[in-house]
């Protein structure tokens, strides 16, 4: 069943891809106590994902952060190396990059998607949802081959 408002986002562990390398970060510790923007890509480096949705979040920054987020967070079903490096690549400092290298986050959302027709695997839906103390308080999942409701702009319309 696909997570909901007013759920408990799942207890998994994300690999968190920071400067001094992979770091385990629960999934309950990192949103506790505060309120985060999380977005998912089905994957770091693919053209929608890097030409529009990840830069969106990076331009609109200041303006999700005045509305009230603690922090912009990504997760993609890749590995904590590959979203570091896309980071790096897109300038994306204001975001923290939350690798599901195995996809169990995804999956215990009940947000994954099969992406083999593309040679990907199993992968996460784009999607983006505020967390408020680690409860969903908002979820916008895009129809597969869409990037509209999980973008920045459409979010903020809705802060």
């Amino acid at each position: 069943m696909t997570i909901k408002a007013g759920d408990r986002i799942p207890d998994t562990t994300f690999i968190k891809a920071g400067d001094a390398g992979p770091e385990p970060v629960a999934a309950a510790d990192f949103f506790k106590g505060r309120r985060v923007a999380l977005f998912a890509v089905p994957g770091a480096f693919t053209p929608t994902c890097s030409a529009r949705h990840l830069p969106g979040f990076v331009e609109r920054a200041e303006e999700l952060k005045a509305k009230g987020i603690d922090e912009i967070a990504c997760t993609s079903v890749n590995d904590a190396f590959v979203l570091g490096a896309w980071r790096r690549a897109n300038d994306a400092e204001a975001v923290t990059m939350l690798a599901d290298g195995n996809g169990e986050f995804a999956r215990a959302a009940g947000l994954e998607m099969d992406g083999s027709a593309y040679g990907m695997g199993t992968r996460s839906q784009r999607y983006a949802m505020i967390v408020d103390d680690g409860v969903v308080e908002q979820i916008h999942v895009d129809q597969p081959g869409e990037f509209s409701v999980s973008s920045a702009d459409h979010l903020l319309e809705r802060l």
